[in-house]
């Protein structure tokens, strides 16, 4: 083992500057068992470091290799196994447990023992040495360890020196004396010990010769020791003095710090309290501001308002932990909180006299306006109010209660103001629409008994007069014949409604007027009221992201306002946007059924009136819903807005299922229908309306309705007329709507502009050729047989020697038209032409020259088949060409 020993310090550890004290030869335990080596080594250089080494012989040779190595202070338990019983197993636990056994009990215990004297002199580290004889563990106590661990250091370290340089010459010198050494080495050990022998033999009579050396050493050694006893005894009392001395300055430390505490808790204490008179006093002039202040002056509310902001700050302030527990500060706020009780109830008692004094003071504004169609200004109000702005969001944050209250009393108030405001204004335009008296306004509203509106009927039953607008003009008609012109028999009257005669553009242009101006006013009104309410009970327009705990829904006065409470403090769900409309909702809840009420009797007077309103209400809706789309003047006139496109529909709807229900007389001429004329007017009107208007889509809808509807009603009345052919009745009706819609220029009814030209030009040509058939009837009949002989397969060439056609009878036909009876029968055709078609549509001379090209075309026919069916024959008409532009001027000059 020594050899290995001296191998390994040699090969391994002297190279890394180590010194190996203690070797093991182990195996791991079981497992296949593979030798090894534990080496307990120290470090040469400072600071020493100690560590556990495994080495292994290598598998290629024979020397040894460095495998793993510990640290000694990552050691912590040392487990022998057993402490009585001899046996060779051990575990040493560092990052985890390596059990190992050795190769013998006492390599065991001699590299344990190492282990434990290693640590007691570099590293007292508490390393735990379990199952381990007390005998391994030398001198225990606390005195002699350091010793103790030194001796087996030097114990460790003599097993192994190296030679110094002068030791190996002395060896050299030595055994070169003794050549014998090497082969005898017996012998050599016998005579290095019988020099060893002479040596202590002369070393035992050199002590003996200094013996009185040694008493005087002796004797200075005693003297020595008393003067050592003196200096402990001067120690000793210099230690008690000290001790004396610790004591005092242990004493003044104490009580250093007693004062070091006390000035540090002196000021802690003046900080809390100076932050509590800072944060918590009510300055005296605020105290008497909130108890005696003016509330009527400027100055006053002023007072007031800095007051109301300091108590609340008070009253927020964020106390640190402990503050709310000190007499004091519940005291002061206690007081705080009645401040604030008796402040809040004043500030509320004072509005609400406010807004009491408003509703009688505006109340004596109104017969000022009641002759005018205006609305009283509110701005002097709401700027008096606004002066209490902010003590309306202190009120708000303190007391939401009295807030509230005070929300509702001012809904109470103005809600009854604005009643009667608006709806004297809407009466004065009422009348201005009417034309009727205050004491008269009742004929435009109460509806009139089933036999009144009769007799109405009868009186006018026969009346003349243009088709107009109103609702007369969407009911049944009969044209009946008186002469040559056309009467019309007028509808009901209903409710009142105003004759059709009395209607112009002038009515219906200060209808608009008095429209407009009615929602011009209420326009700035809402929205003036509507910001007044948002900065006088502080609503401002977004979202409120305060979190809610429990939810609350109360009825201010049938207006739902939906409420959470937070820490006792409520906020809305809902955005204070929708409070704000809520509110204004309760205010004017009136506007709208007067609004809808004044639709009603417009419509009543003219049903065109709904293409005004239309138009309006369309453009004031357009208006406030790009200022605030959810606001509740955008939300009303929606509302109404859907009321007069209802009226609008349904006047479209009248008007169509007029035309349906029209009836004609049998024994005059029909001329121009009735709802043509009227779908003229309507389109006219419309076109000047709804001019750059925003709804010009719902126009375009009731164009295409109407449009249709005349086109089917106009074949259905030509299939029906007895009196006027059903080609004039196509002819001139759509020669008429084609006219109007050319001058309009309404784009979304192009299609139907060329339709009607084309019903008008077929009707026209089919009434053309119908018409000459009758002046040479028995010409006709007579070419009319040759084309069909022709048709049948006979020769042009060969139908003059057929019977019935040959040149003879052909002869005779034509004598029969000479041209004096030509003349006379075009001056008949003239005649029956101009009986039939009306004097408004003025077409007789479009007819009759489309007759006389006919003529001439049929003229061209006759001579052409005479040409190729009687060859050589030279038979030709009694008139010519220019004979029928002749008889054609002259009879129409003549007439």
């Amino acid at each position: 083992m020594t050899a290995i020993k001296h191998a390994l310090q040699r090969d391994i550890f002297t190279p890394n500057d180590e010194r190996l004290l203690s070797i093991v030869n182990v195996c791991k335990a079981g497992k296949k068992k593979r030798n090894c080596f534990l080496c307990a080594t120290v470090t040469t250089e400072r600071p020493v470091q100690v560590n556990v080494v495994k080495v292994k012989k290598s598998d290629k040779g024979d020397f040894y290799k460095r495998q793993t190595a510990w640290a000694l202070r990552d050691l912590a338990v040392v487990d022998a196994k057993d402490a009585v019983k001899e046996n060779p197993e051990f575990d040493l636990h560092f990052d985890k447990v390596y059990k190992w056994v050795a190769s013998s009990t006492v390599e065991k215990n001699t590299f344990i023992s190492c282990i434990w004297k290693l640590n007691q002199r570099y590293l007292r580290k508490k390393i735990d040495f379990i199952n381990v004889s007390s005998q391994l563990l030398e001198e225990s106590v606390p005195s002699g360890e350091n010793q103790s661990v030194a001796g087996g250091d030097e114990e460790a370290v003599d097993e192994y020196q190296e030679l110094n340089a002068r030791e190996e010459q002395d060896i050299e010198i030595m055994m070169e004396g003794c050549e014998y050494a090497i082969s005898n080495a017996e012998a050599f050990a016998e005579k290095l010990s019988r020099e060893l022998q002479v040596l202590d033999g002369a070393n035992i009579q050199s002590i003996m010769a200094s013996e009185k050396q040694v008493n005087i050493l002796m004797k200075l050694l005693d003297e020595a020791l008393k003067e050592v006893d003196q200096i402990e005894l001067k120690l000793s009392s210099y230690e008690e003095m000290l001790q004396s001395v610790k004591e005092q300055m242990d004493q003044i430390s104490e009580s250093n710090h007693l004062i070091h505490l006390s000035n540090t808790n002196n000021v802690k204490l003046l900080s809390e309290i100076e932050f509590l008179v800072n944060h918590m006093d009510l300055a005296k002039g605020h105290i008497k501001a909130l108890q005696e202040g003016d509330l009527t002056s400027s100055r006053g509310i002023e007072a007031c308002t800095n007051a109301a902001d300091a108590l609340l700050q008070c009253m927020n302030v964020a106390l640190r932990p402990g503050h709310d527990m000190l007499h004091a500060v519940k005291q002061q706020q206690q007081r705080f909180s009645d401040l604030r009780e008796q402040f809040a109830r004043r500030l509320a008692s004072h509005l609400n006299s406010v807004f009491v004094q408003q509703g009688h003071d505006q109340s004596s504004t109104l017969a000022q306006h009641s002759a005018e169609l205006t609305l009283p200004n509110h701005h002097p109000f709401h700027r008096d109010l606004l002066r209490y702005a902010k003590l309306m969001e202190w009120l708000k944050n303190t007391d939401y209660g009295k807030y509230e209250g005070l929300t509702k009393n001012y809904m109470d108030y103005l809600s009854r103001l604005y009643e009667r405001e608006i709806k004297d204004f809407f009466e004065v335009a009422k009348i201005k629409m009417t034309g009727t008296t205050r004491e008269g306004k009742k004929f435009a509203t109460l509806p009139r008994k089933e036999s009144a509106v009769k007799q109405e009927t009868e009186s006018l039953h026969g009346s003349s007069g243009k088709l107009t607008g109103s609702t007369s003009s969407l009911n049944k008609l009969s044209v009946q014949s008186s002469g040559n012109r056309r009467s019309q028999s007028s509808s009901l009257l209903d409710m009142g409604n105003m004759s059709a005669s009395d209607l112009d553009v002038a009515d219906r242009t200060k209808f608009d007027k008095i429209f407009e101006q009615v929602l011009s006013e209420l326009e700035p009104l809402c929205l003036a009221e509507q910001d007044f309410i948002s900065k006088f009970f502080k609503l401002q327009q977004h979202q409120s992201t305060s979190g809610t705990t429990s939810n609350e829904v109360e009825e201010m006065d049938g207006v739902a306002l939906s409420r959470s409470y937070t820490s006792g403090v409520p906020q809305t769900i809902s955005s204070e946007k929708d409070m704000i409309r809520q509110m204004m909702t309760k205010i004017f809840r009136c506007i709208e059924p007067e609004l809808n009420n004044l639709i009603a009797l417009g419509d009543k007077i003219d049903s065109f009136n709904s293409l005004y309103m239309l138009v309006k209400m369309s453009h004031h809706v357009w208006t406030a819903q790009n200022v605030d789309p959810a606001s509740f003047l955008s939300t009303t006139l929606g509302n109404v807005l859907v009321t007069v496109k209802r009226n609008f529909d349904k006047c479209i709807s009248n008007q169509m299922k007029q035309m349906d229900e029209v009836k004609i007389s049998k024994k005059s001429k029909v001329g121009i229908l009735p709802f043509v004329a009227e779908f003229e007017e309507f389109a006219a009107l419309a076109e000047s309306i709804f001019k750059n208007a925003e709804r010009r889509g719902d126009l375009d809808k009731a164009y295409t309705k109407l449009i249709r509807a005349v086109f089917v009603s106009v074949e259905k009345v030509a299939n029906e007329s007895q009196k006027t052919p059903r080609d004039v009745v196509m002819m001139e009706n759509f020669h008429h709507i084609f006219a109007t819609l050319s001058r309009l220029k309404i784009s979304c009814l192009e299609a139907e502009k060329k339709e009607a030209k084309q019903k008008y030009t077929d009707h026209l040509q089919s009434y053309v050729i119908y018409s000459l058939g009758q002046p040479l009837e028995k010409l006709n009949h007579f070419f009319e047989g040759v084309e069909a002989r022709v048709a049948q397969g006979i020769r042009e060439e060969e139908v003059s020697y057929q019977l019935a056609f040959n040149k003879q009878e052909l002869r005779k036909v034509i004598k029969e038209y000479p041209g004096k009876e030509v003349k006379k029968g075009l001056d008949n055709l003239y005649k029956k032409v101009d009986k039939h078609l009306c004097e408004e549509e003025n077409l007789l001379q479009v007819v009759w020259h489309s007759m006389q090209d006919e003529f001439i075309r049929q003229y061209k026919h006759f001579e052409g088949l005479i040409a190729r069916c009687y060859p050589g024959s030279g038979i030709t008409m009694e008139f010519t060409i220019q004979d029928i532009l002749d008889y054609c001027s002259s009879i129409a000059q003549s007439h």
